[in-house]
C-alpha cells in the first residue's frame, strides 16, 4: 500500500508520542527502583537514568507537537506536491435523436357574423337658425337652470298636470307639457319645439315671463286635422343650451274640422182614406 506524505506525519507523530510515554514510564521506574538500592554511587545513576528520561519524553512530546503541526508545510516545501487527476468517467451518454413535431395545425378558417350590429349616434338636439333669428331677450341664460321630466296632460290645475299619461286618443285637442323648474333668470329666452314624426310641428320661443323656481309649461292647441297619429317629441331649450325633452303617442285618426254629423232623412208615407160606400 502506496504511504503518502500526510499517512507518514500522522505515523510519525504515533510513534514519537508512544515512545515518549515510554521514556516517562521507564524514567518513573529507573528513579523508584534507585531509591531502593543502599549504595549511593548506584541510586545516585539509576535516579540521573530516571530524569534523563523523562527529560527525553518531554523532547519527544514537543517534537510530536511540532510535527503533527508543521511537519506537512516543512516536507512540502521541500518536495512540491504532484496533482493526480482525479477519476472521472470517461463515457457520457447523450441522447443524439430528438423527436419534434412536424406538422402545426392552425385553423384555416375564422367564423365571423354575417351581421355587426353596430350602435347608432343620436344627435344631440339644437335649434333650427330659423328659430335662432326670433330670439329677442338679450339677457344671458343662467347655465345651471334645469327642468324635471315632463307630464303631458291635456288638463292642468294650478299649472300642475292633472292625469298625465303618454298615449292619448284623438281626437286630442288643446295639450300640455308641464315641468318644474329651477335657476330660471326673468326676461331669457327659452324655446319649446314640438315634433311629430322628426318633423317640426310646432314651436314657441320669448323671454322667460315667470319667476326663478315653480312650475311652467309649453302648450299647443291645433286643429282636429293637424293632430296626427304618431311619436310626438316636445324639446326645452334655455337660450342654445338644450334642457329636457318629452314624448307622447297619438293613436287614432285626425278629425276632419269640416265634417258635421247630421241625421239622415227618412221618408214616411201616410196611408190614404179610404171611402166606403
Amino acid at each position: 500500500m502506496d504511504l503518502d506524505i500526510h499517512a507518514a506525519v500522522i505515523t510519525a507523530s504515533i510513534i514519537t508520542l508512544l515512545l515518549a510515554a515510554a521514556s516517562i514510564w521507564f524514567g518513573i521506574q529507573s528513579i523508584q527502583a534507585g531509591k531502593r538500592v543502599l549504595y549511593y554511587r548506584i541510586r545516585h545513576d539509576r535516579e540521573v537514568f530516571g530524569w534523563r528520561l523523562i527529560g527525553l519524553a518531554l523532547l519527544l512530546g514537543i517534537f510530536t507537537l511540532v510535527l503533527s503541526q508543521l511537519g506537512e508545510p516543512i516536507i512540502y516545501s521541500v518536495y512540491k506536491p504532484t496533482l493526480i487527476p482525479s477519476q472521472t468517467p470517461t463515457i457520457t451518454l447523450t441522447p443524439t435523436i430528438t423527436l419534434t413535431p412536424t406538422i402545426t395545425l392552425t385553423p384555416t378558417i375564422t367564423l365571423t357574423p354575417a351581421i355587426s350590429y353596430t350602435p347608432t349616434i343620436t344627435p344631440k338636439p339644437f335649434l333650427p337658425p330659423a328659430i335662432l333669428a326670433k330670439f329677442e331677450s338679450s339677457v344671458t341664460p343662467n347655465p345651471a337652470a334645469a327642468f324635471s321630466p315632463l307630464l303631458f296632460s291635456d288638463r292642468i290645475l294650478n299649472g300642475q298636470a292633472v292625469n298625465s299619461k303618454t298615449i292619448f286618443q284623438n281626437p286630442v285637442g288643446h295639450l300640455y307639457a308641464v315641468f318644474s323648474y329651477v335657476n330660471m333668470i326673468p326676461n331669457s329666452q327659452w324655446t319649446a319645439l314640438w315634433f311629430n314624426q322628426g318633423e317640426l310641428v310646432y314651436f314657441e320661443t320669448k323671454p322667460w315671463d315667470g319667476v326663478e323656481g315653480g312650475w311652467g309649461y309649453s302648450d299647443w292647441y291645433p286643429t282636429p286635422e293637424e293632430w296626427k297619429s304618431g311619436e310626438y317629441q316636445v324639446q326645452i331649450f334655455v337660450g342654445q343650451d338644450f334642457k329636457i325633452a318629452g314624448i307622447f303617442t297619438v293613436l287614432g285618426d285626425p278629425l276632419n274640422s269640416n265634417y258635421t254629423d247630421t241625421p239622415s232623412m227618412t221618408d214616411t208615407t201616410q196611408p190614404s182614406a179610404t171611402k166606403t160606400p
